[in-house]
């Protein structure tokens, strides 16, 4: 349904667009070329060339494109806040009737002219509204994406700008409504919060038309991001926790600064992107790297990747290129670059390695004669996994559980051998006090042995399974923290455009 409705919305608005470009003159056809139709645009309205290249700026590029729109409008005379919403939230029903009516035509600079309110005054008018617009649309229905690692790799890649629909599992009202616009948690270019903790609104979600489902690629706020090391390089990318696990809270306190510890509203943690493989009430495994769900063998993206040992038998290194000719193609920016020579150093020494691969690489490679290759399995790379408890000390990222996944509704008993699993969903995401006291489990002060949890949580991992930070480290998902579907790829960079990847569905 989300789908369909965003691929009608789509073809309203370049509908529409053909209508408006044809009776200001330009040729409609241009209106159907993604990116050419919005230069057309500037040209035709003569705004300076740098407003084109701004949409391309993650997040507040929405604004400005819907601000050239609105400007675009007003070049047909429509200056009030009527014609304005249209253009900014129904452009797939307005466009079209802007276009294709008979009585609407272009006309240019004039209509400035023969409105009363000063031109700058109509633009500080659209520049604001458009700013409000995209708030609402940015905040309730989709928001801009961009891929910042490689956790998703092959699937999504490094750089990719996505659309994530927030419709489909239902907009969530803000936690933080008082916040500075068409950025995150931080300021452009700093260390300090983008948004004021003075109105803090409680979990209020309306209603999707889907819920989150095994296997959708979701985003959402970082469930362990709710106290950060407010540092460059540190953030969600070495979270806060890891040092408490490994250090304790004095010696982190003490080692980074009480002023560089921030705490977050849960709708202002960093943002991540991973698969759902499994929802509330489910229970997963991990057995050799390979997942299960329910005791059954999880889906697997076509493109999922993860390592595999590599050797030469003959001290051989690899032609990249030529691997690349067919069809396997170990990513090529600085990054791999690095990669690639570290792999070839130890082929051509005789070492063993590792070398991230999809089940298509995988098979493609084995084929060599010059190289072997077989699947990594912890303990390699083995790190401290959740729910860092003694009872659970043999699990690793590759063999790990058997776990089950909290749905709302259920009561579970608790005891010592599962309370370290539960205890956090318990405290910090349904707002309970928990103590753990020789008499026995303690929640809000009371003696209790049974809990009945109040929302739906979910388990989230990456499509490159041994270069991603995902539930195996931090644990659950609760609703409160899920921002949308990720549906759509609308523009991919590497060195210049990825043109293969541009408007790719996600699957």
């Amino acid at each position: 349904m989300g789908l369909f409705l965003f691929v009608i919305g789509i073809i309203g608005w370049h509908v529409g667009m053909y209508g408006m470009f044809k009776k200001s003159g330009i040729e409609p056809w241009k209106a159907f070329v993604p990116f050419y139709n919005t230069w057309c645009i500037v040209q035709k309205i003569n705004l300076k060339k740098y407003w084109f290249w701004l949409q391309f700026i993650p997040i507040a590029g929405q604004f400005i494109s819907i601000w050239i729109t609105i400007i675009f409008t007003m070049h047909f005379g429509k200056n009030n806040i009527i014609h304005h919403t249209g253009a900014s939230l129904l452009p797939f029903i307005y466009f079209p009737y802007l276009g294709f009516n008979k009585t609407d035509r272009f006309i240019g600079q004039k209509a400035f002219d023969l409105y009363k309110k000063p031109n700058s005054r109509e633009w500080v008018d659209a520049l604001v509204f458009a700013t409000v617009a995209a708030t609402i649309i940015r905040s309730f229905v989709f928001e801009a994406y961009v891929i910042p690692t490689g956790s998703m790799e092959k699937t999504l890649q490094v750089n990719d700008f996505l659309f994530v629909n927030k419709v489909s599992y239902g907009p969530r009202v803000p936690n933080t409504p008082l916040s500075f616009p068409f950025v995150h948690n931080l300021l452009p270019f700093s260390q300090k919060p983008s948004y004021l903790k003075w109105i803090q609104i409680p979990y209020t979600r309306f209603k999707g038309y889907d819920s989150v489902k095994r296997n959708d690629v979701v985003v959402f706020n970082f469930p362990e991001g709710d106290t950060v090391i407010n540092l460059p390089e540190y953030g969600s990318a070495r979270p806060y926790y890891d040092f408490i696990r490994g250090y304790g809270k004095e010696r982190t306190i003490n080692e980074f600064g009480e002023n560089n510890i921030l705490v977050h509203p849960y709708d202002k943690a960093d943002n991540y992107i991973k698969r759902c493989v499994a929802q509330a009430g489910d229970t997963i495994q991990v057995v050799d790297a390979i997942l299960y769900v329910n005791n059954k063998k999880a889906y697997a993206a076509p493109d999922a990747q993860r390592f595999y040992y590599i050797f030469s038998p003959n001290k051989t290194p690899i032609d990249f290129d030529v691997l690349k000719d067919q069809g396997v193609n170990i990513k090529n920016d600085d990054k791999y670059e690095e990669e690639r020579a570290s792999i070839n150093e130890a082929l051509k020494k005789g070492d063993t390695t590792v070398i991230p691969l999809n089940e298509n690489d995988a098979v493609v490679l084995g084929k060599r004669t010059d190289v072997k290759i077989f699947p990594a399995v912890s303990p390699y790379g083995k790190r401290t996994v959740f729910p860092y408890t003694p009872g659970t000390a043999i699990w690793s990222e590759d063999n790990y559980g058997k776990l089950w996944i909290p749905k709302k509704g259920v009561t579970i008993t608790l005891n010592q051998e599962n309370i370290g699993i539960y205890a956090r969903a318990i405290q910090s995401y349904e707002g309970h006090t928990l103590e753990i006291k020789p008499e026995g489990i303690f929640i809000d002060n009371k003696l209790s042995n049974t809990y009945t949890f109040k929302y739906n949580y979910y388990w989230m991992m990456g499509d490159n399974r041994h270069n991603s930070q995902d539930s195996r480290f931090w644990g659950f998902v609760p609703e409160t923290h899920i921002v949308g579907k990720a549906s759509l790829v609308w523009f991919s960079w590497d060195k210049g455009p990825r043109f293969s990847r541009i408007f790719k569905l996600i699957k």
